[in-house]
């Protein structure tokens, strides 16, 4: 070969000219080294070009998207010049600056999907602490790195990082720590609190929301009152003499949410009458005192020796509520139908909004009352917020009016971060609306569906746990939902999920199939515990129940519970043990989850506190989402019952493929000329590969479904039993 040729063994074959960014030897050249700053990588053939190293990646931005979980978007676009290579991944590199100190972020930082070996341009970074600095850096890499790192020393090369630094500015309310009694009367009582150190970077004056009630208040609907106030300490009059109440104490957010609370805490007023201060009532006050300690100290052993001797024989109501003043909340739900007057449930619990400050844009969808529309709220002194409002249709009565208005009046009772948030309504004008916040993304259930396969089962886990959260919160304030469903669950742009649908008498479904009617009203049967149905018992233990449903319908991506099994069915098979089984690829941690929450004994089920505090630990430990739970094809995918005169259960491929949500494959299995199910039934994993399926969940999927198709006769049995 002459020079600027080469050939990598002797043969008749013509010599080929020295790839790019290779040198140029002089003649009979085997190879074509590459040139200074040019590598190949192990994969590569030492025939071919040489690459270069990846520019750095460029605009580089941080997106704040959770402040108050500390929670960051890091985005950026590809290298302009990938040296020639398509193999390019990221890492991602912080590190924690206070002054000019700067240290590694450490193992409490959460990357999302990972921290390196990125092929997307964007990471989620949690766990990230107010008011500090945090440098990212972002390194583009690729099959040649490894040998550059080895040779040019790091400040001969061009750069291939991209660095920025940012602090999140969210200031959560700060923790009440303690709270105690200044100065008591017979009719006041003077209270202060403090409150956890604040960031050095000073935000906004501290509010706080102050709740109390009196101890033994035992009625049906608990009266309390609440205070908003600019400072630590309150005096509150006009009380009962000789009365306890109960305190708690909260520090607002910025937006007015309720932050860390302080612990329940119970003061007593001084008795109306004083006994005058001579030797008589002292011995006699001496006395009585003498007389009431001995009589405590009698009361409490006996307290305790029924507390022990009832701890055997307490029943499951007893476990499941074991004392209804510990676990009620301070704060409790007040049903709007007590009011004699509806109308004034809906002026003590929402705002009322003026039309004029209302725009509606378009339709985007339809409730029991008339049409929903996206829309903007421009309210004076605050700025412009997309809004979802529900209108009632013309000719209603006036019932149809309350009912719509009483969602209004439950909803404003709420205020939590996976709550639906009420905006206001409008009731002083003849067209009546609520008006909420806007959820991007819709219905959960919706959103699951069009989006099959798309998210990982730590990204379904955080789902999961912003919905327990809103439950915990729910059940926290006595408040029993009935109907939780993914359909009743809204999702916005960060994929932050939240609970509604608090209409009282709502249709819970189109589907007539979706209810079961009862002397009480209607019940959505695949979601509802069977206590619930059988004897229409509502509790937060049949809220657990309903919230196992909807992870399984999480983990299946919005796969309908029960599939195509009829209500009576479903009901049958709960009474006899059936319970649904673990969608595919579902973490065996969530999937025991779920059963733990569909016990027949209800009193066995775990707490929503409980199902937060093990999501959160499952989010704190990726590593336990990887043992994934048995998964039996022949259950998991429901088969319909058989049709046509030869017993096949599907008359043609498209039938088939419908069935299992696939049928976007139909015109890839007619091209491929797979157009019967004997032949499909033949298929494998190569031959479903070969007609174009590369999606490893649709894969799956198809390759379980004739799994199943071919054992048949076991499919039918298993629902047989």
């Amino acid at each position: 070969c002459q020079p600027g040729f080469f050939k990598a063994s002797a043969s008749g074959e013509m010599c080929e000219p020295c790839p790019a960014h290779t040198e140029r030897l002089g003649s009979g050249a085997l190879l074509c080294p590459c040139t200074d700053g040019f590598y190949r990588a192990p994969n590569d053939p030492p025939t071919g070009p040489c690459s270069g190293l990846p520019s750095a990646p460029r605009d580089l931005v941080a997106t704040t998207t959770q402040l108050s979980a500390g929670k960051l978007l890091l985005s950026w676009t590809p290298p302009e010049d990938t040296g020639g290579r398509t193999d390019i991944t990221y890492s991602v590199e912080c590190r924690r600056c206070e002054g000019a100190a700067c240290q590694p972020c450490g193992e409490k930082i959460r990357y999302e999907p990972a921290s390196a070996g990125l092929t997307d341009t964007k990471v989620s970074v949690s766990e990230l602490d107010a008011h500090l600095n945090y440098t990212f850096t972002v390194e583009a890499h690729s099959g040649v790195t490894q040998f550059a790192a080895q040779g040019t020393p790091r400040a001969d090369r061009p750069p291939s990082t991209s660095a920025l630094t940012t602090s999140l500015h969210y200031t959560d309310p700060p923790k009440v720590t303690s709270m105690r009694v200044d100065e008591r009367t017979s009719n006041s009582l003077s209270l202060s609190w403090a409150v956890s150190p604040r960031p050095r970077a000073q935000p906004r004056p501290i509010r706080y929301e102050l709740t109390y009630r009196k101890k033994d208040d035992n009625l049906d609907v608990t009266m309390y009152t609440v205070l908003i106030l600019e400072k630590s300490s309150v005096q509150i009059n006009d009380l009962a003499p000789g009365t306890a109440y109960l305190f708690r104490v909260q520090a607002l957010s910025s937006e007015g949410t309720p932050g860390g609370s302080s612990m329940e805490d119970e003061y007593e007023t001084l008795p109306e009458a004083h006994l005058t201060q001579n030797n008589t009532a002292v011995i006699f006050g001496a006395a009585v005192g003498g007389a009431a300690m001995l009589f405590i100290v009698v009361v409490v052993l006996l307290v305790r020796k029924r507390r022990r001797n009832s701890h055997t024989r307490q029943g499951p109501e007893d476990a499941y509520f074991s004392s209804s003043e510990q676990l009620k909340p301070l704060k409790t739900y007040v049903d709007p139908h007590t009011y004699e007057d509806p109308n004034t449930a809906v002026l003590k619990f929402a705002s009322e909004i003026h039309p004029s400050h209302i725009t509606k844009q378009k339709v985007i969808g339809a409730g029991e009352f008339g049409e929903v529309y996206r829309g903007i709220l421009k309210a004076p002194g605050r700025k412009e917020v997309a809004v979802a409002i529900k209108t009632l249709k013309p000719g209603y009565s006036e019932k149809q009016r309350q009912d719509f208005l009483s969602e209004a009046s439950i909803m404003g009772q709420f205020s939590h971060q996976n709550i639906i948030r009420l905006e206001g309504v409008v009731t002083k004008f003849k067209h009546a609306m609520i008006v909420t916040e806007y959820m991007e993304n819709g219905a959960l259930d919706k959103y699951l569906r069009d989006h099959d396969g798309e998210m990982s089962s730590f990204q379904l886990v955080g789902m999961l746990r912003g919905i327990a959260a809103g439950m915990k919160y729910l059940s926290d304030m006595s408040y029993v939902h009935r109907d939780l469903a993914a359909r009743n669950i809204l999702v916005n742009n960060n994929l932050e999920c939240k609970v509604s649908d608090f209409g009282l008498s709502r249709v819970l479904e189109d589907d007539p199939e979706g209810t079961y009617t009862t002397s009480g009203g209607k019940i959505p049967i695949r979601w509802t515990a069977p206590e619930a149905i059988a004897y229409r018992k509502f509790t937060s233990a049949s809220d657990v129940w309903s919230f196992g449903i909807v992870m399984w319908e999480v983990m299946a991506f919005g796969e309908r519970p029960y599939w195509d099994m009829s209500n009576h069915e479903v009901m049958k098979a709960i009474n006899e043990a059936f319970r649904l089984p673990a969608p595919m690829d579902c973490p065996s941690a969530v999937y025991q989850l779920m059963l733990q929450c569909w016990l027949q004994d209800r009193s066995k089920r775990p707490r929503f506190p409980d199902i937060v505090s093990l999501l959160d630990k499952l989010l704190r430990s990726p590593d336990s989402l990887k043992t994934i739970a048995d998964f039996d094809p022949r259950v998991s995918i429901r088969l319909p019952s058989t049709s046509g005169s030869d017993g096949s259960p599907f008359r043609s491929v498209s039938e088939w493929l419908e069935s299992i949500k696939m049928s976007q494959y139909s015109e890839n299995f007619t091209c491929a000329g797979v157009v019967t199910m004997d032949q499909v039934l033949q298929m494998k994993n190569e031959d479903i590969k070969n007609i174009g399926v590369r999606l490893p969940g649709h894969l799956k999927r198809i390759a379980y479904s004739i799994l199943g198709l071919k054992d048949q006769t076991s499919t039918l049995s298993v629902f047989a039993v």
